[in-house]
């Protein structure tokens, strides 16, 4: 008899351990595998390409890659510690930058709300003496800093970076990181559809790079490029304590212009004839800035680069519309949502995110509405140096009219610290900071500051405003800003006119389904409308462009977004497949409607 109970719990052993492996290799296994899921899975270092191309250094160490891990609920709270958690022996692994939710993660587990990183470094020899400072990317939503145990700083907001000076609790040799991120997915932060009310898949914790970068004690924390079309000259202000700046302006390898200021004041760069950017032509400038102490010694040095493009409203036979240079362009675009099967909000790889820029620009769009995130800044950089406009959403907040005094002001933080992280990426032309109505609260005044922010780009307080979640009232149009948006599904039929003071734009349309087998999410799919085939849904939007081509002739309609670039989850509206394999439409001939379509603006006078 104690044989057989031996024997009986031999197996039992066994077969935890069988399945204890196979659950492990399980989180490995995606539902729905992109072209660049094994890639991103086997690399030591995701995304290793320097992070910030409008603030760039030589020097500097990407902390992508395995990091210890612990998450669940019922760990050690994570929300602004006083000390880190230890972990002991107990610890799994995790790849970072993917969330926890990810199956590129390695863990694959919803809704963590406490999570706990470490990993060990040592600083390079060739940095002694400089300041050694931390850079998060995006960290959903609180985040705490210990370095050797010690705390080395805190930041709240799940879309914007932060970094943090590390210096003092430095040592030689090993140090150990710990970042404690905490995220309750409640509501009441931002978090567009990554919450309660969102359609998707959550996602918490680290999900952008983290490095570090050695610094003199005075170096360029920041810079703001305004460009100044009208006065033929580059607006600069360079964040840093008092001392000499020197920029130079360079068109390849020819040098444009010099001029030498002063850090912490606002200057201007002279560019005479400058070459403007555009869709068609995106031209950017190289932009070198370099600090000097009062004796001359360089104390830093960063490369930039900008765009000189002017963005406005303006009358064009009477009617009100965005120009861009003076000149009236229609833009064609699609709403992208920036979701993938693999890394949920973060793409699997650098030629991940760029693919999908490229599809759109491929495919003849003019314009990327970013719904409801945002992106790393090597996005944006692609945007800026292929040449496609980008509409910037807010991610919505859901409970705005709990504990307001706190909900909202966590709100308008992250919008203002949003704007000034993508602050001087000429691609972006518009910031939207409600959607639907979805969270708004104060969209009067908040579309006003926005404009007053940042005047060098137009505004759309509410975009959709005729639509409006049912558990809340809804704040409706403005009436202020820059554009009259209404979202029409299918449509694009009863698309918004312009009014006196505002262009019109229809800020989502369309969304008609394809089903295609093996490439779609494992829930059950839907869209506003279906077609059968690609042929179908081909022609299906080449007749709804053709319709947006009458309302911009003949109803004032400036803007027009589709839905989407690509399937989301339980959505099969995509241009593509969520999975990115494969194109629901004959692109070709999307492209041809799309520039068709956009060179009948190029007509109106």
């Amino acid at each position: 008899m104690m044989k057989k109970n031996i024997k009986i719990l031999f197996f039992a052993v066994l077969l935890l351990v069988i399945f204890a492996s196979v659950e492990k290799s399980a989180g490995q296994v995606a539902k729905l595998p992109t072209a660049w899921t094994k890639v991103a899975i086997e690399s030591k270092i995701p995304f290793p390409d320097y992070p910030r191309p409008q603030l760039e250094r030589k020097n500097w160490l990407c902390l992508n890659g395995k990091w210890d891990y612990i998450g669940g609920k019922d760990v050690m709270n994570a929300l602004n510690p006083s000390k880190p958690i230890n972990f002991g022996d107990k610890s799994e692994q995790i790849l970072v930058p993917y969330c926890p939710e990810s199956v590129l993660s390695g863990i694959e587990r919803k809704q963590e709300i406490n999570m706990w990183y470490r990993r060990s470094l040592e600083i390079p020899d060739s940095w002694k003496d400089k300041q050694i400072i931390i850079h998060f990317d995006a960290v959903d939503h609180d985040a705490t800093v210990f370095v050797n145990g010690q705390k080395a700083g805190s930041h709240a907001g799940g879309y914007d970076a932060f970094s943090l000076n590390i210096t003092p609790f430095l040592k030689k040799g090993a140090n150990i990181i710990i970042v404690a991120s905490y995220d309750p997915n409640d509501g009441r932060a931002p978090s567009g559809k990554n919450g309660p009310r969102g359609d998707y898949t959550f996602s918490s914790g680290i999900w952008q790079t983290v490095w570090l970068e050695p610094v003199n004690k005075n170096y360029i924390k920041n810079i703001r490029l305004m460009p100044d079309l009208a006065n033929s000259r580059l607006k600069v202000e360079v964040n840093a304590d008092a001392a000499q700046v020197s920029a130079v302006v360079l068109d390849g390898k020819k040098m444009v212009s010099e001029i030498k200021s002063e850090a912490g004041t606002t200057f201007y760069i002279p560019i005479k004839n400058p070459k403007l950017w555009s869709p068609d032509e995106p031209f950017l400038y190289d932009l070198k800035l370099t600090l000097r102490s009062k004796n001359g010694e360089v104390t830093d040095e960063v490369t930039s680069y900008f765009g000189m493009r002017d963005v406005k409203l303006g009358k064009v036979n009477g009617v009100i519309r965005p120009l861009l240079n003076d000149k009236f362009v229609m833009q064609v675009g699609l709403l992208d949502q920036g979701y993938w099967p693999d890394g949920i909000l973060t793409a699997p790889t650098e030629d991940a995110l760029k693919y999908d820029v490229e599809f759109t620009k491929r495919a003849g769009f003019n314009l990327i509405r970013k719904h409801m995130k945002t992106e790393p800044k090597r996005f944006y950089y692609w945007a800026d140096k292929l040449g496609l406009l980008v509409w910037q959403d807010m991610p919505a907040i859901w409970y705005q009219h709990e504990d307001t005094a706190r909900t909202r002001t966590v709100f308008r933080k992250e919008l203002k610290a949003i704007m000034d992280d993508h602050y001087n990426s000429p691609s972006i032309i518009t910031w939207v900071p409600f959607n639907e109505n979805w969270g708004a609260f104060d969209v009067k005044e908040i579309t006003d500051w926005v404009k007053k922010y940042d005047p060098s780009r137009l505004v759309n307080g509410n975009s959709g405003f005729n639509n409006n979640p049912g558990y809340q009232k809804a704040a409706g149009d403005p009436g202020n800003g820059d554009f009259v948006d209404t979202h029409i599904y299918i449509g694009p039929n009863d698309a918004s006119v312009p009014d006196d003071k505002r262009a019109a734009s229809l800020g989502e349309f369309g969304g008609v389904g394809l089903f295609v087998r093996g490439h779609m999410w494992p829930v059950e799919n839907n869209a506003y409308g279906y077609e059968p085939t690609k042929t179908a849904l081909t022609d299906r939007y080449i007749l709804l462009l053709d319709q947006v081509e009458q309302l911009m002739k003949y109803k004032g309609l400036s803007v027009a977004v589709y839905t989407q670039t690509t399937d989301v989850e339980h959505e099969v509206n995509g241009v593509l497949t969520y999975d990115r394999a494969f194109e629901k439409m004959d692109v070709e001939r999307i492209k041809e409607v799309n520039q068709a379509v956009i060179n009948e603006g190029k007509k109106l006078k």
